[in-house]
């Protein structure tokens, strides 16, 4: 089975059409003025000039998921005696997500490690997942905020990915990654690709070479733990933030939630919803007490998960894929590129000095 195609540019829109007929497909959709990811259909406008503006992470981990539904019984003639009636929620649909970023495909593999790569795997993720291709679009060109080199990725990178797109001049390049890839290629309309890779691996090249580095060296960011524990460092870095939590919910790689009953009488369901860090009462507990009150407290536990408790957790990968989402859309301008680059073990003297 051949794993690499082309498809003229004029063919594309149909081939995604066809791929529809066969599964839920995910296209990068132009909403206002915002890029969102959403089912195809040909009403919409598709996008793939630029990254959308909220990763694609709903389409396996959904903001609100309905676990199962739930209902109480009452036995007639003993009313003291209630049985439950549980209906979970485990069908998952095929899902082809198509125009996620290299970065955004990235992320699911930091879900991938506790959700699914352990003895009590989250049976909604893992659904989800197995059911899910996903088909990135190599970058054509680096977003403000991003920084994907200095994490261990790149513009074409290719973890998390089934199959990765790249654009070129009249068309597409298409490289199947897994089994699921190859599956793609079986589509009517693709051309044989081979001939094509030597161009679009010039083209990632290129862009790989655009993308700014903001820690400022080659190599594997090493956070100071001395810095790390400073909280003078952080109350200075954190004073202008809102606490809004919008670069949690941006962010590929964040995967906090929150579980409530929504109860209706004698029914209801369980729901899992987001929830962020960044939020004062992730941490709030029923006594009143909350160990991270402060904001800059909670965006230090936020860097701290993405650079040293996940790498320590995780046989060092990092937690953050440099998408650059919550530099880009952060309303204040909180950069985390800039604090980490502030926090580098190297630096680190240098930063406590100012």
């Amino acid at each position: 089975m051949a794993d690499t195609a082309f498809i003229p540019k004029e063919k594309w829109e149909a081939f995604i059409e066809g791929l529809s007929a066969k599964a839920l497909v995910y296209v990068p959709c132009i909403e206002g003025d915002t890029v969102m990811f959403r089912p195809f259909s040909k009403e919409k406008t598709l996008c793939f000039d630029r990254p959308a503006n909220i990763s694609p992470k709903g389409v396996i981990f959904p903001q609100s998921d309905t676990l199962f539904s739930f209902k109480f019984l009452k036995d007639p003639a003993n009313p003291q005696k209630v049985d439950i009636e549980l209906t979970e929620n485990k069908t998952f649909p095929k899902v082809i997500l198509i125009g996620s970023r290299p970065c955004d495909a990235k992320g699911f593999t930091v879900y991938d490690r506790p959700y699914t790569q352990t003895d009590t795997p989250d049976p909604y993720y893992k659904g989800r997942r197995e059911q899910t291709t996903v088909v990135s679009l190599a970058c054509q060109a680096p977003s403000a905020g991003c920084f994907c080199t200095s994490v261990e990725g790149s513009p074409a990178d290719k973890e998390g990915s089934d199959a990765l797109v790249t654009e070129l001049e009249k068309g597409y390049f298409i490289e199947a990654l897994t089994d699921k890839g190859k599956e793609l290629l079986k589509e009517g309309g693709l051309q044989e690709g081979e001939a094509y890779r030597a161009q679009a691996e010039k083209a990632q090249a290129a862009v790989e070479a655009m993308v700014p580095k903001p820690f400022g060296k080659e190599g594997k960011v090493q956070v100071s733990k001395e810095l790390f524990e400073n909280d003078e460092f952080w109350e200075k870095e954190l004073a202008k933030c809102l606490s809004c939590g919008a670069c949690t919910y941006l962010c590929p790689t964040c995967y906090c939630f929150n579980i409530t009953d929504e109860h209706h009488t004698e029914q209801g369901e369980r729901v899992r919803s987001w929830d962020g860090c960044m939020y004062a009462h992730f941490t709030l507990e029923a006594s009143g007490h909350n160990p991270r009150p402060a904001k800059f407290q909670r965006f230090k536990n936020r860097v701290g998960h993405k650079f040293l408790f996940y790498p320590e957790k995780y046989d060092g990968v990092l937690a953050c894929c440099g998408c650059g989402r919550c530099v880009r859309y952060c309303p204040v301008s909180v950069d985390i590129s800039e604090i980490v680059g502030k926090l580098q073990a190297s630096a680190g003297n240098a930063a406590q000095s100012e």
